[in-house]
């Protein structure tokens, strides 16, 4: 009988020029990274995006009469744990992994409320300080009494017991109730517009991009411009302001 004849296993085309390393890439095809993940059952295993169907980007940062409202409010209905994590989330400017894991002893000296407090940031390994006004001394000494909370305690100490503090899921749920509360779409507002809605309003007041830089704990003044949003219209604003 005669043979079998196979044709020959087409290769894919390889273009002319590249790196060894860029070309053997380039013929295995795309990178499995992206290719379908399969379980033992030979099934396709889909995974979603996390952010599909969601609106990402840059959040607003809360009005001057949004805060008040809030605080009022939960004033009001003695809501003592949140307006504690309210107040402190607008005046630390921290990222909410940050501000969730804070200590009593980072915003209590014995019996007396600290002024200023300085912590180390999660994400940069770099020390940032804040200041610590009235209000939140207030209802943050309101909430330690209340839960009889000791030095080495976390601040806000989580109510699920695999979790020792507050996580950063729970603080983004509490915020939605927020901005459900004062009647605003949560697409537009997320645990950045606690961190930005101080940073914003000092920059509005003062047009100095290095203090904010300083209050946020960027390291580069690039991303203090990115983080506000600021456009060539502020840029004329403030040139329109400057008379020679």
């Amino acid at each position: 009988p005669e043979a079998l004849q196979c044709s020959p296993t087409p290769q894919p085309h390889v273009p002319s020029g590249l790196e060894p390393d860029t070309a053997r890439a380039h013929a295995s095809g795309p990178s499995t990274r992206w290719e379908t993940i399969m379980d033992s059952s030979g099934n396709s295993v889909h995974h979603e995006p996390w952010n599909k169907g969601k609106i990402v980007g840059q959040k607003a940062p809360f009005k001057l009469k949004d805060i008040w409202a809030l605080r009022v409010r939960l004033q009001m209905e003695g809501r003592v744990r949140e307006l504690a994590l309210f107040n402190l989330g607008i005046d630390s400017k921290l990222r909410g992994c940050d501000l969730v894991a804070l200590k009593v002893r980072d915003v209590c000296h014995g019996d007396q409320m600290a002024t200023r407090a300085i912590v180390m940031q999660h994400k940069t390994q770099r020390p940032v300080q804040f200041e610590i006004t009235a209000a939140t001394r207030e209802a943050l000494q309101a909430w330690i009494k209340q839960a009889a909370l000791k030095s080495e305690d976390f601040l806000f100490p989580s109510r699920l017991h695999e979790s020792p503090h507050l996580g950063t899921r729970q603080y983004a749920r509490i915020l939605g109730h927020w901005v459900d509360e004062l009647g605003l779409d949560r697409a537009d507002y997320g645990t950045h517009s606690m961190r930005r809605t101080k940073a914003t309003l000092i920059y509005r007041r003062t047009k100095n991009l290095r203090a904010v830089q300083l209050l946020l704990g960027h390291s580069k003044l690039e991303s203090t411009v990115r983080y506000l949003g600021i456009e060539v219209d502020d840029a004329l604003e403030i040139s329109e302001q400057t008379e020679i």
